[in-house]
């Protein structure tokens, strides 16, 4: 299997939001409809986001997105304890990331003061606060 990983920039959470009662699979199943999940051919579209085809998997990306990951699936475990949860280990074959994240010194590194994620926490959006300090590593 292979899967692309579209990381959001935190200005998109009401796209993320839209598509959020929506499902691609037909019919929809009974979990989704008792919630009132509707059907859509293609959700990207439906939220009004961009796909684009990937260089090296299957599945496409959300142009929007600032940093996507095409990967290929390694491993695939169910955990005995929560059977509708997956742990899914995959392989990062291509990264694409939006020029206006990537450091300007000529490297291909994303730089974390220009790159602001969208983060889900507790069904609650959220983009990242101020930089608290560095990590000894941190290239500065």
């Amino acid at each position: 299997p292979e899967r692309v990983g579209n990381v959001p920039g935190a200005s998109m959470w009401r796209q993320g939001e839209e598509r959020g009662a929506l499902t691609g699979k037909h019919p929809v199943p009974d979990q989704k409809a008792r919630m009132g999940d509707g059907y859509v051919p293609d959700k990207c579209t439906a939220a009004g986001l961009t796909p684009a085809d990937s260089l090296s998997v299957k599945p496409q990306r959300i142009v929007e997105c600032p940093l996507q990951i095409e990967c290929t699936v390694k491993k695939i475990t169910f955990p005995e304890y929560a059977p509708m949860f997956a742990i899914v280990e995959a392989e990062a074959m291509q990264i694409h990331a939006h020029p206006d994240i990537v450091k300007k010194t000529g490297s291909d590194h994303i730089d974390p003061s220009r790159w602001n994620p969208l983060i889900y926490n507790f069904r609650h959006y959220f983009g990242l606060g101020d930089r608290l300090g560095n990590n000894y590593r941190a290239e500065i």
